[in-house]
């Protein structure tokens, strides 16, 4: 159940950057992500000590959003948006890259499954995910 949420979420945040790279760059959307480069990825942020916190925060800010659209609050979803946007950017390129590769990835697929075992050990080094209120 944890896996499939933290998957749900990762993939989540690929969303708001899949629709950028439409209106900025059709081409990005042809790269699928794949195994290799999702490890190589985790292995970056997780050696990584301001990565790693922002990619926790990261989960953070996709869980806040999920409770702002639930709550139809516009404005605290407009200001999250932008803070994940901001942490997106400082997560870095080979990030973006993967997150807009994981697109189209079914979560509840085999595949999505794989893509969540390779995010486990980033799971666990954030921790739980708690939603301050």
């Amino acid at each position: 159940m944890t896996l499939k949420l933290f998957l749900a979420a990762t993939l989540f945040v690929a969303v708001p950057i899949v629709a950028l790279a439409q209106s900025d760059n059709a081409n990005a959307l042809l790269w699928k992500a794949t195994i290799e480069d999702t490890q190589k990825l985790v292995e970056t942020i997780i050696g990584d000590k301001d990565k790693l916190k922002a990619y926790c925060e990261l989960g953070k800010i996709n869980e806040q959003l999920d409770k702002a659209e639930e709550n139809g609050d516009a404005k605290e979803y407009e200001d999250l948006v932008a803070k994940l946007d901001s942490l997106e950017q400082q997560m870095g390129p080979e990030y973006i890259r993967v997150t807009d590769g994981l697109g189209d990835v079914d979560p509840n697929s085999a595949e999505g499954q794989e893509f969540s075992a390779v995010f486990e050990p980033l799971r666990k080094q954030c921790g739980p995910v708690r939603v301050r209120t």
